[in-house]
Formats: structure tokens, sequence, C-alpha cells
């Protein structure tokens, strides 16, 4: 597989880190910032256009997603089936974040319909 030339942009307002590739819009994970501390980032949905499918692009959308929760020093819920199959595959790089830290994500998604 040919080495992917991503450009990843964070969209923190409208709660999206997109990936592009070269100039072209390839992916997205939609994710929210929990309300409550520790100010989790919370993955709810990953999604790639048909033409970017299969290149690797979810995967790095969420290593970059785990990588600026870490240097942000919050934790990763990932609630979208994707992020959760990537962080069970990367557990040095996506460590699980407490049980309370889930419960509130789903509470929060849960009381914010329009985050889905």
């Amino acid at each position: 597989m040919a080495e992917l030339d991503l450009t990843i942009r964070d969209d923190r307002e409208k709660g999206r880190l997109e990936a592009f590739d070269d100039g072209d819009y390839a992916g997205v994970v939609v994710y929210f910032v929990l309300d409550e501390e520790p100010h989790a980032l919370v993955a709810v949905h990953t999604v790639v256009e048909a033409t970017h499918e299969g290149k690797g692009v979810a995967g790095a959308l969420v290593k970059e997603f785990y990588r600026i929760a870490a240097a942000e020093g919050v934790p990763v819920v990932p609630l979208c089936p994707y992020a959760a199959k990537w962080a069970e595959r990367h557990p040095d790089e996506a460590p699980a974040p407490a049980a309370e830290v889930v419960r509130a994500a789903k509470r929060q998604l849960k009381a914010s319909p329009e985050l889905w």
C-alpha cells in the first residue's frame, strides 16, 4: 500500500477531525469534548469517503485523534465502533478511559442527540 500523504485538520468548534488527501476530502472523525472533567475527547463516528476506502484514512484519523488527546492530557472515549476496534488493536497508543468517563460521555451523547 502506498504511503498516505494526508493533511489532517482539527475543527474543534464543529467537532470534526478531517482528513484531506492532496486537497481532496477523504474522511472525518466526528467528536465532542466532554463537558465534565477531565474533558475527554469523545469519538462518535468515523466516515471515509468511498473513493478513499481501504487506504488507511480511518486509521490515520483515529491515530491523530489519540495523539491530540495525549498532547492535551485528556483521555479518549471511543464510542465510535471503528475507533473502539482501533484502540483494541493499539493499546500502546490508545489507553483505556476510566469507566466513569465513559459513562459521562454516554450520558452527554444521549442528552445531546445533535452531537450524533
